[in-house]
């Protein structure tokens, strides 16, 4: 009776390899879905524009990858890509690889994983809280 109880458990203990080895692949595909690149319009319908911290990103989960657009009045504002360190301080480097303007009015940019900066570079527009702080993961 003894040696039944090992071999049932060692039953039980390859079937449940197997059923890992079978449902693994299939949740990583699931994540891997949940995480294809999608494209997002800043502001939705009101565009690119002040005070977006507050409510735009709240409902959302950003993956690197994604794709920002931001819609905007090219004659009226621009959109600068920056670090944290301009982002706090409403600075555009002057010299800095990582930084760089954008003025076409419809921008698009790839988010990167970690924190994405973005601030209207026009004098005092990022003062009066043109800014947008993004996580991608």
């Amino acid at each position: 009776m003894l040696a039944q109880g090992r071999g049932s458990a060692t039953t039980a203990l390859v079937a449940g390899v197997v059923l890992l080895c079978v449902l693994l692949p299939i949740t990583g595909a699931a994540a891997m879905a949940r995480q294809a690149p999608r494209t997002y319009v800043v502001g939705d319908d009101k565009g690119w524009g002040r005070d977006l911290n507050s409510w735009w990103p709240k409902d959302k989960t950003f993956y690197a990858g994604d794709v920002l657009v931001f819609k905007y009045d090219k004659e009226l504002h621009d959109v600068t890509v920056l670090g944290g360190k301009g982002y706090q301080r409403c600075e555009v480097p002057r010299h800095s690889s990582k930084s760089w303007v954008m003025r076409t009015g419809n921008d698009q940019v790839t988010l990167r994983r970690g924190n994405n900066y973005f601030i209207c570079g026009l004098p005092g527009h990022c003062d009066k809280n043109m800014k947008l702080a993004i996580k991608a993961w």
